[in-house]
């Protein structure tokens, strides 16, 4: 733990006054980044490449609950600034904790597709294996993940090794007692924990203002001790930026630290939503103005860092991803209902035991009684 003289002041804390900022809506370069360093072009260029994979595995998650292979999909379009730099910004060593609408970040730091969607096909809990991974299983409950991901970080300091925890939620979660708990546990004890928040302006249909009367979210952190920014979520060159130097501030011991990114879901909460009920389309639209995809586009074009050509090869490869996005949502899964007494404890207890052989005699039962029909 930081002896109390050795604690940053208050103003160390603060966050920048307005979002970081290095592009503007239009794709040209703007000067408003407090020190933070570009990330190199060809960093950018993989960026893009995979913003362009992102929003279209999100268009074909989408559409895959409307034929009935997914249970639930919340999408993440209008935020792949922040989904991707979650991604490229760890290390393979790192831990990424991630919310239900976090899909395209797990994609982008490599997990396989099939994997990804189990939960939301409600196959399983978790499709992947969250040790191997380094991603903690999709978290449904607003912020509970954020406690595992401080804990994890503690645990991690104390062995002596130099990995980072990212922990990923959303406007709603910074209402819960859970994500204080987190914040004054990290502060305390120098976890080495990023808290990433995803402002997209709604909690579920509860807006913003609704929700906090503070100058900005990143506020929070101040009081506990937590290092704090706050950075344009559509700007993938300055999410990437803050949440390098982040990512960096916690690995070298300085502790962890908060930043939230103002962003927006251009699609409702999920598609069991109506968003029309609580925002106009006048709304949307402006928000559509500042499509991250397309400013990277812009900007990266114009620095003479992305072609006509690469642009058409990007796509391509979105295409041929969507398709094995399909296929493995068209496969029907093998489900094996002893299977959910699995992983529950260490030692299943004796009711478990109990449980776990009279639903085996039942399904025992109802194969024989097919079998003679």
């Amino acid at each position: 733990m930081t002896r109390r003289e050795d604690r940053p002041q208050a103003a160390e804390l603060m966050p920048s006054e307005t979002p970081v900022r290095f592009v503007a809506e239009d794709g040209t370069r703007v000067d408003r980044h407090a020190g933070y360093a570009e990330p190199a072009l060809d960093r950018l260029r993989t960026a893009y490449r995979l913003m362009v994979r992102g929003r279209r595995f999100d268009a074909q998650a989408t559409a895959l609950t409307k034929q009935g292979r997914l249970a639930v999909y919340p999408s993440s379009a209008g935020q792949e600034a922040c989904q991707i730099a979650s991604a490229l910004t760890l290390r393979p060593d790192d831990w990424l904790f991630p919310t239900y609408r976090d899909s395209v970040a797990l994609v982008s730091r490599g997990l396989e597709p099939g994997e990804v969607l189990t939960l939301l096909r409600g196959d399983a809990h978790c499709g992947y294996d969250p040790a191997a991974a380094r991603v903690a299983p999709q978290c449904t409950p607003l912020a509970t993940q954020t406690l595992h991901a401080t804990g994890l970080a503690h645990a991690l300091a104390r062995q002596g090794k130099d990995s980072v925890v990212l922990a990923l939620i959303g406007d709603g979660a910074t209402s819960e007692g859970d994500f204080h708990e987190a914040l004054n546990f990290a502060a305390v004890f120098d976890a080495p924990v990023v808290f990433f928040v995803q402002n997209n302006g709604y909690a579920i249909s509860v807006p913003l203002e609704k929700q906090s009367a503070a100058p900005a979210l990143a506020y929070k952190g101040v009081g506990y001790g937590v290092r704090s920014e706050q950075v344009d979520g559509n700007d993938a060159v300055a999410v990437l930026a803050v949440l390098d130097a982040a990512v960096e501030h916690a690995r070298r011991g300085g502790g962890p630290m908060l930043v939230e990114a103002h962003t927006y879901r251009m699609d409702a909460h999920t598609n069991a939503d109506d968003a029309t009920r609580y925002r106009d389309a006048e709304e949307v639209e402006r928000w559509r103005a500042a499509d991250p995809v397309r400013r990277l586009e812009t900007y990266l074009t114009g620095r003479e860092a992305l072609s006509a050509k690469d642009i058409e090869e990007f796509r391509a490869e979105a295409e041929e991803f969507a398709v094995t996005v399909r296929a493995a949502m068209n496969a029907e899964p093998v489900l094996d209902p002893l299977s959910m007494f699995d992983h529950v404890y260490a030692e299943p207890t004796r009711q478990l035991v109990a449980q776990r052989a009279l639903v085996a005699a039942e399904l025992e039962a109802a194969d024989r009684e097919t079998q003679e029909a």
